[in-house]
């Protein structure tokens, strides 16, 4: 029998974050046992909402389609999931959402295009409603476990997390297992402004406090953390007309709603949210969604122990800009202290130059050659060199595509051209 892990989602329900939960439903090798919905990509009830709205598109998928049962296991797990809201906003300063690209709803207006998807009970048979603070909640869930038994995975703004240092460190950096942060730009531009990744953008002193401040010893034990930033999940995508070819073939954009009649529940609820998606990213010169948050749930449920093959992690250190006028959210890298980073004064272009002649696997968004890569957990844990662990190797877009094509919709076929 498989041992499943238990995994607190904290999330800001927006487009990729309702398609990565809908991967967590369909994903044997986890337990979800709590959500904790936080502000980020809309308003915290609205994030809340959207919470119900993909469990209850599931449920309408198997009340139409009993076989497709299978394919959620989370749904239909022992243990019901505790929903609990989580912070409204930073520990400091300005309060941002991202409503641009998921809209004011975070379902790219799903309630006003789709009004039959909208919710009006917020309740359902998997879920346990919790009136505590999310931040309460996860506490005392790290209490209850087994040591270091449950991982954590972020897919908004650190918040909660680092609430949750606030208020008991002593438990959170003795019980609590992995953290799984999808968030930062290191060596890309960023998706906010032109150097920072939102979810690191809306709360750059949680960050601060958690990954690099002051005084080491105040934040989280960086051997426990891992982060999934731009560098790697960037290049992993649903491309719109493979989603059109193998899930929806009358998915178009929403100059063309979805209709209900003409597919399956499930479908017909992740099209009218990715029809409107679909639009913003043409504008952006791309006919697809990047699966940023997917790739930090592929990593909590791929990796419970040493790292599986294919995958890749590096220390990073950095810090990060909390007030600039341009520049929040960024992690600053301080290319000085790696040995192979231009030295001081150099052409870069004629050292770029030089890197694209040389052998070794160099990044084009990158000052240096390629970061030394950890096979195992247990490999970082012996190093004694300062960093943030950070994904910089997947098994590969192609292999995750695959995967959320079979889980969340049913199919598989290889996608031509792929």
């Amino acid at each position: 029998m498989m041992v499943k892990t238990p995994i607190i989602i904290d999330t800001d329900p927006g487009v990729d974050d309702i398609v990565a939960l809908l991967f967590a439903l369909a994903s044997p090798e986890i337990e979800i046992i709590a959500i904790i919905v936080s502000y980020g990509n809309t308003d915290l009830e609205s994030c809340y909402r959207n919470i119900f709205k993909a469990y209850q598109a599931v449920s309408r998928e198997v009340e139409t389609h009993p076989q497709a049962a299978e394919r959620f296991p989370n749904m239909f797990s022992d243990v019901k999931t505790i929903l609990a809201r989580g912070s409204d906003g930073p520990l400091e300063g300005d309060l941002h959402g991202a409503q641009y690209f998921h809209g004011r709803d975070g379902l790219s207006g799903i309630h006003e295009r789709h009004p039959e998807l909208d919710v009006s009970d917020m309740s359902h048979p998997q879920i346990t409603v919790s009136e505590e603070h999310g931040v309460d909640l996860a506490l005392r869930l790290v209490e209850a476990s087994k040591d270091r038994s449950i991982t954590y995975v972020v897919l908004g703004p650190l918040t909660n997390l680092a609430r949750m240092m606030h208020k008991n460190r002593d438990l959170v950096t003795s019980k609590l297992g992995r953290v799984v942060s999808m968030g930062g730009a290191l060596d890309v531009p960023g998706n906010t402004n032109p150097v920072a990744e939102f979810n690191y953008f809306a709360d750059p002193y949680a960050v601060k406090e958690l990954l690099c401040p002051h005084d080491p010893s105040t934040g989280f034990p960086l051997d426990r953390f891992f982060m999934v930033p731009l560098d790697i999940t960037t290049p992993h995508e649903l491309p719109f007309p493979a989603y059109k070819a193998q899930v929806d073939n009358a998915f178009e954009s929403a100059a063309k709603p979805s209709v209900a009649s003409d597919k399956s529940p499930l479908r017909h609820f992740t099209s009218s949210f990715l029809e409107r998606t679909r639009m913003v990213m043409l504008e952006f010169g791309k006919d697809a969604m990047e699966l940023h948050d997917i790739v930090a749930v592929w990593f909590a449920l791929a990796n419970t122990g040493p790292l599986s093959p294919g995958w890749g992690v590096s220390k990073r250190v950095f810090d990060i800009e909390r007030t600039g006028e341009l520049t929040r959210g960024m992690l600053v890298v301080d290319r000085r202290s790696d040995e192979s980073a231009y030295a001081l004064g150099a052409n870069r272009a004629e050292v770029q130059a030089q890197l694209e002649k040389a052998t070794t696997e160099h990044h084009p968004h990158e000052d240096f050659a390629v970061q030394v890569q950890v096979e195992t957990a247990a490999d970082v844990d012996k190093t004694d060199a300062a960093g943030v662990l950070s994904v910089n190797q997947t098994p590969g877009p192609e292999v995750l595509l695959q995967m959320l094509l079979e889980r969340i919709w049913g199919v598989g076929k290889k996608i031509e051209g792929k």
